[in-house]
Order: C-alpha cells, then structure tokens, then sequence
C-alpha cells in the first residue's frame, strides 16, 4: 500500500468526530527495574504516548486513562507502584477507570460507559500489549467497539523465553484480528483531517 492509500485508510477511519484515546496502565509499575512487568523499551513508548496525549488535549479531544489494580503484591493499590507515570497522569476532566483483571471491561463503569456510547471509535495506546491491550480489545470486538492500536505506542514485558521484539509483533498480528493497527505517524497525520 503506497502512502496515500494508508492515509487515505487511516482518514477513512477518523472522520469527523474525534476518537478517545484510551490510555492503558501508563503506570510506575512498568518503570521499576527489578519488577516483574518492568519494559526494557518503556522510555521510548512513553514519548510517543505524551506526543499523543499532547495532540489530544491541545485540540480539546477526549482522552480516557485505564489503571490496573489487582490484590496483594501484583499491582496492589496500596503500593505507589500502580501510580501513574509523573509526565502522562490524567489531568482534570479526563476519565480515569481502574480494573482489576488485564481487560478494561473488567471495571463495570468501564463497560457501562462505553455500553452508553453509541458509533464509539478508541484509540488505545500504552502497557501492558500481551495483558490489558489485548484483552481490551478482543473483549471491545464482541462488544462491536472499534479500537485502532497505536502499534508503536505499546509494549509488553519481555517474555519469559524467545525474542522480545518477535513476540511483540506476534501479539500485534493478533491484536490486528480484533483491531485495527496504526503508527503513531498515521495517527498524527490524520488527525489534522479532523473537525470537531
């Protein structure tokens, strides 16, 4: 697909209404070396992320922000590890929602506001790809929600074995069956095509 065509995709998908950017677990957690779902790549993710939010707040867009919550040590909420990342917390007026399993629609406000919405189009980037993102996703499909992945605004933890970055786009590849996937560049590019 030569540039114009994948511009002219990605603006078919972003029309008129702008859509949320759902900002997924952009938490400490994912920062502290040492921990189990530390990302090496995560300082690199996390510009783009701000890039992102940036582009939305600026043009007055919604943005949504998911945090992981969960009992005892593994994203306890009474640790400061499940805070947000300093530079990408939410900022007044934008909707927070915490769950406690890896999909979003594990939080009943979650599932109930985005079941209130109608023609809702989401904008997902941030932690964790192989839990939160993609639970989030495969459960907005059967849901008939429409996510775009931003494809290098997420990362996962390595895995345990193999390759890092080849089980990244493994997980992508997936995703990309119950999502579309886009690059933050197509997503800043098309966004200049949006009027509210």
């Amino acid at each position: 697909m030569n540039p114009n065509q994948k511009i002219k995709k990605v603006m078919a998908v972003m029309h008129d209404d702008p859509p949320i950017l759902v900002c997924a677990d952009l938490q400490a957690e994912y920062l502290t070396e040492g921990r189990s779902h530390f990302i090496a790549d995560a300082g690199a993710i996390t510009s783009r992320c701000l890039e992102l939010m940036t582009l939305w707040r600026n043009n007055l867009w919604p943005i949504m922000h998911l945090k992981r919550i969960a009992q005892a040590a593994w994203f306890n909420p009474a640790s400061n590890l499940t805070d947000w990342i300093a530079d990408l917390r939410p900022k007044p007026g934008e909707l927070t929602f915490e769950h406690p399993l890896p999909s979003a629609y594990s939080s009943a406000r979650f599932a109930e506001y985005m079941s209130n919405m109608k023609s809702i189009r989401c904008v997902l980037l941030g932690f964790s790809l192989d839990e939160t993102i993609l639970s989030t996703a495969i459960d907005g499909f059967h849901r008939s929600h429409r996510y775009q992945i931003v494809s290098d605004a997420v990362a996962c933890r390595r895995p345990g074995t193999g390759d890092a970055v080849s089980y990244r786009q493994a997980v992508v590849r997936v995703i990309g069956n119950y999502a579309g996937i886009q690059e933050s560049s197509d997503v800043i590019e098309a966004s200049s095509g949006i009027t509210v």
